[in-house]
């Protein structure tokens, strides 16, 4: 590639793309699940505590408010595996009535079923547990109608951000997308340039749903990038094995079909547990190790007088661009901001207490405001410079995969540091070993794989390759 291209196109329709990102309608989601998830809760105890005061004469009777504790958390359980609060719930109020008493229904025989075993019975009345499933039902189906026409009201019934690429396929355009022509941002599946990526990893910031029509032959390329970003993505096509399609969307209103070929490496629940395990690992090490970042800080500007920190742009999750901070080990005049030229052993750039900070990767510890900002996650692929090269090619041209370990956030730590693949990236093989870690650790992410690899990265502070 010729390395003026990228500079030549970075600022191509930049401010366009930037008035183009969408606000993420992933958090608003989340407080209205937890906000039903509160209401069905107080409606379960309203409705037996009604029930005990009807049947019994006697408000929230101690026999009706058993039963409703007792088939609460079975509700609560079985809501949350049929969709009870999903975001189909959210935009249609039928669909989500039917899931709620569906799910009710069941934690009432459930609970009947191990009463009846453990014999246990007669410590319920049938008039009480009857009326107060019947007041649970009623209740829950006026407040499922009362959501449906407040997400009306508040989000114009929108919850969902959904996207179509025109990229001279067929038309395509449904109810709630926004759509955008590939070529207005010079959108090219076959490009490997940095910058082309980064806008359109800006384009699909916080898209839920991306579908791309374009011709036959460039279909692989977008099916390719879609993997690439991380997003749910669809492509308007016939079923076509070699896009590595994962499921079909038929779409009668439009009479057309579309093959969905990405979903993302994660679901809501794992980007929620990664994502408090990040914050909450992040702020206890920010407090614990404040101390020793400050006496390095310190050292750093005692030394030459120079800046503390050392800002670099770094390639990040959707393959977009972020500034990525590190505590500065080399000479200010001889700072490389595109990371053109590795560190090497005995560099006459670093510094004195940048050889000790580099070897002991006390370096990278400030990219833990990274973590916090939201920019990068504790445990994922390393995030590389833009201008990083193995055997004087760049990383995308030696392994066209290179793209995919961009799904995640990139990481402080990681699955190829903790096995040692780490330091300057002389042959095309120190590449293609943390390609391979990088690939592994997205198809196969878990909350313990992560926690294992924090404590892992403990004993590989320091390393041979670390210079």
């Amino acid at each position: 590639m010729n390395r003026a291209t990228p500079r030549l196109l970075q600022a191509v329709r930049h401010e366009s793309v930037e008035s183009r990102i969408v606000p993420s309608l992933e958090r608003r989601r989340l407080r209205a699940y937890i906000l039903m998830l509160l209401v069905d809760a107080a409606l379960f105890n309203i409705s037996f505590a009604l029930a005990g005061a009807i049947w019994e004469g006697e408000w929230a009777e101690s026999r009706a408010m058993i039963t409703a504790q007792a088939m609460l958390p079975i509700y609560f359980t079985l809501a949350l595996y049929n969709e009870t609060y999903g975001v189909h719930a959210l935009g249609n109020w039928v669909f989500a009535a039917r899931k709620a008493l569906i799910a009710l229904a069941l934690s009432a025989g459930l609970v009947n079923f191990v009463a009846f075993y453990t014999k246990s019975n007669e410590d319920f009345s049938r008039g009480v547990v009857t009326l107060g499933l019947l007041l649970t039902a009623l209740l829950l189906t006026v407040s499922r109608r009362m959501i449906g026409m407040l997400v009306d009201r508040r989000w114009q019934g929108r919850v969902t951000n959904r996207l179509v690429i025109d990229d001279g396929g067929s038309d395509f355009l449904f109810d709630g997308a926004d759509s955008i022509a590939a070529a207005d941002y010079n959108l090219d599946p076959t490009s490997h340039d940095p910058f082309m990526l980064d806008r359109l990893g800006k384009l699909l910031r916080n898209q839920d749903q991306v579908v791309v029509s374009c011709p036959r032959e460039r279909r692989e390329d977008w099916a390719f990038l879609l993997k690439c970003a991380g997003v749910y993505g669809e492509i308007v096509s016939e079923p076509a094995h070699s896009l590595g399609a994962v499921g079909v969307h038929r779409y009668d209103e439009l009479d057309r079909t579309t093959l969905v070929v990405s979903t993302g490496p994660l679901g809501l629940r794992a980007r929620i547990l990664k994502r408090m395990f990040d914050v909450a690992v992040a702020a206890l090490s920010l407090l614990a190790l404040s101390p020793l970042l400050l006496v390095v800080a310190l050292l750093i500007k005692l030394e030459d007088g120079g800046p503390v920190l050392f800002v670099q742009r770094r390639l990040g999750r959707g393959n977009q661009f972020f500034d990525m901070i590190k505590f500065r080990s080399m000479r200010h005049d001889k700072l490389d901001p595109e990371g053109n030229r590795s560190a090497a052993r005995d560099d006459d750039r670093v510094t004195r207490i940048g050889a000790f900070i580099r070897r002991t990767s006390i370096d990278e510890l400030p990219q833990i405001v990274n973590v916090l900002k939201g920019d990068m996650s504790f445990v994922g692929p390393r995030p590389h410079a833009l201008g990083s090269r193995a055997n004087n090619k760049y990383f995308w041209d030696i392994d066209r995969q290179y793209w995919q370990r961009h799904c995640l956030k990139p990481g402080l730590t990681g699955l190829a540091q903790v096995r040692g693949h780490r330091g300057a990236t002389e042959h095309e093989k120190d590449l293609t070993d943390r390609l391979q870690s990088d690939l592994e650790y997205i198809a196969g992410w878990s909350l313990r794989r992560d926690i294992g690899i924090v404590l892992r990265t403990v004993r590989v502070l320091t390393h041979r390759n670390a210079f």
